[in-house]
């Protein structure tokens, strides 16, 4: 599995060039299926090779929706910090909420929730809930954008 592949577009041409060749190298001698994740510019990079597209099938990664399948992992979330009273993240309310404050992404979820974590901790709540949440010094994506944007005018 070769993560965060969309930075292949980072280099120049001839050391682009020599990595997705060394991952056709790879893919031929060691006769393994190779997995490659990234953004959007990490399925530019493999189509840039005609015998690595036919090799890579695209796979786009849906967004959480508030369903059981969210209730899960925010579920595992919560089991996995070490805070000693519980947080009861897998409502529906709680649910939706950060699934929408996040956009829906696991990477967004988890820092989110990480913040949180922290916010929770230094008053000594040591939960996860909606004022910890509030107190997070988290922004997610759209946020982030709209605030880069405005110091650029």
């Amino acid at each position: 599995m070769i993560d965060e592949l969309h930075n292949v577009l980072a280099g120049r041409g001839e050391a682009r060039r020599e990595f997705l060749n060394l991952l056709r190298f790879l893919g031929n001698d060691l006769k393994i299926p190779l997995v490659g994740v990234g953004t959007r510019d990490a399925y530019l990079a493999i189509r840039s090779d005609d015998q690595l597209e036919n090799r890579f099938a695209p796979f786009v990664l849906p967004r959480w929706q508030p369903d059981q399948e969210a209730n899960t992992l925010l579920a595992s979330f919560a089991a996995a910090f070490p805070l000693r009273r519980p947080s009861h993240l897998a409502t529906p309310e709680m649910t939706e909420y950060l699934l929408t404050r996040s956009e829906g992404t696991i990477g967004e979820l988890a820092a989110l929730l990480t913040e949180a974590a922290v916010a929770a901790i230094e008053p000594g709540e040591e939960a996860i809930n909606q004022r910890t949440l509030l107190l997070a010094s988290y922004a997610g994506p759209t946020e982030r954008r709209r605030k880069f944007e405005r110091e650029l005018v």
